[in-house]
């Protein structure tokens, strides 16, 4: 039989009970696939790329995103649409603002802000 020292058996039980649990533990999936879209978006805003640099990552990112079965996160399509509309593709502008509205309804003020102003510019030419 196997006698242990007093102090030792709680000292054992928390040690194979911690042992237990750290063994069921499973890493959760963040919720969206984000790629490298912070890391595009940090490049545009500080002037090291350009809007047709970051529509070529973005896309990417997107495909990525749809072959694991895996949604863009909030803000990516509004940004990819405000890069199409610097570069003057105001289809593509609009495409991913209203993906943007669709798929996040709490950004439908803003993405309605945007489409109005760039109807303004639009009208203004």
């Amino acid at each position: 039989m196997l006698r242990t020292h007093p102090k030792q058996g709680p000292l054992l039980l928390t040690a194979l009970l911690a042992a237990t649990l750290a063994g069921c533990a499973t890493r959760q999936q963040p919720l969206y696939y984000w790629g490298n879209f912070q890391d595009q978006q940090y490049a545009y805003f500080k002037g090291d790329k350009g809007p047709e640099d970051g529509i070529q990552n973005l896309e990417r990112v997107r495909e990525e995103a749809r072959s694991r079965g895996r949604p863009v996160p909030p803000g990516f399509q509004a940004h990819l649409g405000m890069l199409y509309g610097q570069t003057g593709r105001t289809d593509l502008f609009e495409q991913n603002l209203l993906a943007e509205r669709q798929q996040f309804p709490e950004s439908a003020v803003y993405v309605d802000f945007l489409l109005k102003k760039q109807q303004k510019q639009e009208g203004s030419r």
